[in-house]
């Protein structure tokens, strides 16, 4: 336990979690991110595979109240560039900005980052990410004053559920869409580790991530839909989740690389627009896409209804080898 002024700094366990989901809410309210969850998904990240909840999460308190957090997650993999990637995430609640409290935070993050990666992938440099919100957030001027700088832009999306008739021209094409089922799970991971192979920032699942994000309380599996080819092997695929009443959040669309250019993708997310629309359950679906994406993702969602609501730019700063 380590003290800064009059604030104390500790791990967060499962006993935080009320206290650090409120703490987000107040933080998407105030930078305007839209980002929202509850206890018990946080408690999901605390236990989840690969995580030290010990060294991994760290809460900063004012007396009872959650003030601050910040939270590393390290790759299993590296990305198709070769490097080791952390992501730094976190927050500080408005009232208790320019105290040194988010310093102090990133000093601790990055070393652990930093040490882990060096455990799991030794000799290969260290790309450190975090999220830069909003045109005007705080957070871009507190990064770059640490040596980040915006790599990457993404939007967030939406469209209303059921929303407006599909084009019929636009409908599934080249694959029958099918419903996701468990005994598929092996073959999705596969299957989404080659269609982001080549995405920006992307790292291949573990057989345990992957059994956490199938597995995870948020995850709607029975909206998930699929395309196989007649052997069984999974050719495209969308899977969504819920953390909102009302919402839906698409999570991956993803394509084998081979399999690209067949209308597969437009396919497997029509099927699982239309089964979240015919549920009647949600009033709205949400994306984010990467706005560089090679693949021309945003057209593909802008022709399903999909409007941008917001933009926020990803930091990057890369360590060399043993640095």
């Amino acid at each position: 336990m380590t003290r800064h002024t009059d604030l104390i700094f500790r791990p967060l366990t499962l006993q935080d979690t009320p206290a650090w989901s409120a703490l987000i809410h107040a933080l998407a309210a105030a930078d305007g991110t839209g980002e929202a969850y509850e206890p018990d998904d946080l408690a999901e990240e605390l236990i989840q595979a690969g995580a030290d909840a010990s060294a991994d999460a760290c809460g900063v308190w004012d007396g009872r109240t959650l003030v601050a957090y910040g939270q590393v997650h390290v790759s299993t993999a590296r990305t198709a560039e070769g490097l080791a990637r952390a992501h730094l995430g976190g927050g500080v609640h408005p009232r208790w900005r320019g105290r040194g409290i988010a310093t102090a935070l990133f000093e601790r993050m990055e070393a652990r980052a930093l040490r882990t990666a060096g455990r799991r992938h030794p000799g290969a440099a260290v790309q450190l990410s975090a999220s830069g919100g909003v045109d005007g957030a705080d957070a871009r001027a507190f990064l770059a004053g640490r040596g980040y700088a915006p790599a990457r832009w993404f939007t967030d999306m939406a469209r209303p559920l059921p929303g407006p008739p599909f084009d019929p021209a636009l409908g599934p094409a080249g694959g029958r869409v099918e419903p996701y089922e468990d005994t598929m799970a092996e073959e999705l991971r596969l299957a989404h580790n080659d269609a982001f192979s080549t995405h920006w920032g992307s790292t291949a699942r573990s057989p345990e991530a992957w059994a956490d994000l199938v597995g995870a309380r948020s995850a709607r599996t029975d909206l998930w839909r699929v395309v196989r080819e007649p052997g069984g092997r999974i050719l495209a695929y969308c899977s969504v989740s819920q953390w909102r009443e009302g919402a839906l959040y698409v999570d991956r669309v993803g394509t084998r690389q081979e399999a690209r250019g067949r209308g597969l993708a437009r396919a497997v997310l029509l099927g699982t627009v239309a089964a979240a629309a015919a549920d009647g359950a949600w009033t709205t679906m949400e994306l984010t896409v990467d706005a560089a994406n090679p693949t021309r993702a945003d057209a593909l969602y802008r022709s399903v209804g999909f409007v941008p609501v917001r933009t926020q730019a990803a930091f990057t700063r890369t360590v060399a080898p043993g640095a």
